[in-house]
């Protein structure tokens, strides 16, 4: 999964979904220089290699037969293997310090200067070109400046050779910022970034075209100052938009081909939901991993690929500078519902830095939204943008980082949370009942929507867990085996041989008697003091909790064991 070369995919027997149309749209829409912003995972590089397999002097027509693009024929012959291409990605490049960020962007425009070394052959350039061309592609560069202009230099040597203008392609371009952003030197690298695509990009005789792809549209005035003829393409535009991740289509005939099309429906609710412009579109690196694991074993469980790519540090960063209203808005969200923002295009990472809390909230916003955390519900009206969590997936990234920030919070409040701690080990069912409903109120809950109940119990389910895994002396598990079931959580307090249960349930429209029942019946026709019993435990509290919104509802049972058999109280 995740093969980000064109070539071994159309060579070494990869499934291949077309995107060659993105070619053709391409040639007749494009600007000097064209800036594809889509979310990480969503099939950028694996475009940009397509262009320079197909643009790049001395392709293998071959490799596109049977393609969409091989049908325009008139196009084919024009562009196919008419251009020299430069193509770079600044995905690896970073570092804890500037120095060694900048050492690794030397390192990637000397290997793509190496890659065209047939030019120290070339009879069309002075020696004094090629003196320059060797020492970049020796990554021997002595001055800034030489990094600064070394894009420009291998446009202007392969025009001269060529005789005919130059592909630029750079994948991943903000990456840098982000990095540096992270470790405390933006300003240097903004700087950096700045010098090295205004040199190549803006007015360059030498340049045919270049595209570029990031997550972020950073703001003109920080990076692409200047510049003529400049396109930027958006996850909210029409063009393109079915060119970066898997249409409904595209799913389904993937699906078929390896006999899964009984899954379609998992894969809809999992990695779907996206909207890029006016068509609904899936998270393909989901899709893909998802299928090799069905490939593997029908029975797989689905999974968050997703997640596992990304840091989900801007979901934690919105929460922390959360207020009542945010995390408001976050309960719908999470709920299914949406919420309109105004929304900002251009970035600077300086500006999540601003003490406006509104400005700092809109630009977090923003950041959610470009980053595929968040995606529009219908087409947005100018700037105003109805948005949502796009999938289940998704969602489940938030209930993580919303329930990591809770326990954070909750226990942080030492007081409050040993008390809970203690009616919890002496069975003080109206303290328990009364000190979860104190920490829910300062929390994020689920409301009554189309969301499943089984999604709403597992989200307090998790805050339960939180607040009990921060004592170490128990020992917490969840969904663990007794009797003839799985309980919800069950915990041991060795030293006092004193054992809990605790079943959750979700109260529908505030039913918290019925749930609270179902919850405790639950565990006496389940058995589920019986794995607690065979260790020993003596005292055993037994929990029935009803959730709904933000309020919860408890009905206690205690077991004394004596002589091996239990007697309820």
């Amino acid at each position: 999964m995740g093969e980000e070369f064109f070539r071994n995919i159309r060579t070494k027997g990869f499934y291949y979904v077309d995107k060659t149309g993105f070619i053709s749209e391409l040639l007749k829409t494009r600007g000097s220089v064209n800036l594809f912003t889509r979310p990480r995972r969503f099939g950028k590089s694996l475009n940009i290699d397509m262009l320079k397999t197909f643009f790049e002097f001395g392709t293998d027509a071959a490799l596109f037969e049977g393609l969409g693009i091989a049908a325009e024929k008139e196009l084919c012959e024009q562009h196919m293997g008419k251009y020299p291409v430069i193509s770079i990605s600044l995905k690896d490049v970073g570092g804890e310090d500037f120095q060694t960020a900048y050492e690794t962007l030397c390192t990637v425009v000397s290997e793509e200067a190496a890659r065209l070394d047939f030019l120290l052959e070339s009879e069309r350039l002075m020696q004094y070109d090629k003196v320059k061309f060797e020492r970049l592609a020796e990554n021997r560069l002595e001055k800034l400046s030489e990094l600064h202009n070394s894009l420009k230099l291998l446009t202007r040597l392969l025009r001269r050779h060529y005789e005919t203008s130059v592909v630029v392609l750079i994948d991943e371009y903000d990456v840098p910022l982000d990095k540096a952003y992270q470790n405390g030197y933006y300003p240097q690298m903004v700087n950096l970034i700045r010098s090295v695509l205004s040199q190549v990009l803006k007015t360059n005789e030498n340049l045919e075209f270049a595209v570029i792809t990031g997550c972020l549209q950073i703001a003109k005035e920080s990076i692409f100052t200047g510049l003529n003829n400049f396109k930027v393409r958006t996850v909210s535009d029409v063009r393109f938009a079915e060119y970066f991740g898997f249409t409904d289509r595209e799913v389904k005939e993937l699906l078929d081909y390896y006999d899964l099309g009984d899954k379609f429906e998992l894969f809809q609710e999992w990695y779907d939901g996206y909207r890029f412009g006016e068509t609904h579109i899936y998270c393909p690196w989901d899709v893909l991993n998802q299928c090799d694991k069905f490939c593997e074993s029908r029975s797989a469980r689905m999974e968050s690929h997703w997640e596992n790519s990304s840091s989900n540090r801007i979901v934690k960063e919105i929460l922390e500078h959360s207020n009542e209203t945010t995390r408001a808005e976050i309960e719908a969200l999470i709920s299914g519902e949406y919420v309109e923002k105004s929304l900002i295009s251009g970035l600077t990472y300086s500006d999540f830095e601003n003490e406006e809390p509104q400005k700092r909230q809109t630009h977090l916003w923003s950041i959610l939204f470009a980053t595929g955390y968040l995606t529009d519900a219908v087409r947005p009206a100018g700037k105003i943008h109805r948005i949502v969590i796009p999938n289940r997936e998704i969602r489940g990234i938030y209930e993580e980082r919303i329930l990591s920030w809770f326990e954070t919070k909750t226990v942080s409040n030492t007081e409050r949370w040993k008390k809970f701690c203690s009616a919890v080990k002496e069975g003080d069912g109206a303290a328990f009942q009364s000190l979860f409903n104190s920490f829910m109120d300062d929390s994020i809950s689920i409301r009554d929507t189309f969301i499943r109940k089984e999604m709403k119990e597992n989200f307090y389910h998790g805050m339960l867990l939180g607040l009990m895994r921060a004592e170490e002396s128990w020992i917490v598990k969840s969904n663990a085996e007794s009797g003839t079931g799985y309980m919800d959580i069950m915990i041991r307090i060795p030293a006092e041989k004193i054992g809990c249960i605790m079943e959750v349930k979700y109260a529908e429209d505030g039913t918290f008697e019925t749930a609270c029942k179902k919850a405790m019946k639950q565990i006496e026709d389940e058995g589920y003091t019986a794995a607690l019993e065979q260790e020993g435990i003596q005292v055993i509290h037994k929990f029935g909790i009803a959730c709904h919104k933000k309020h919860c509802k408890v009905l206690y049972n205690k077991a004394v064991i004596r002589s091996g058999d239990p007697i309820e109280r």
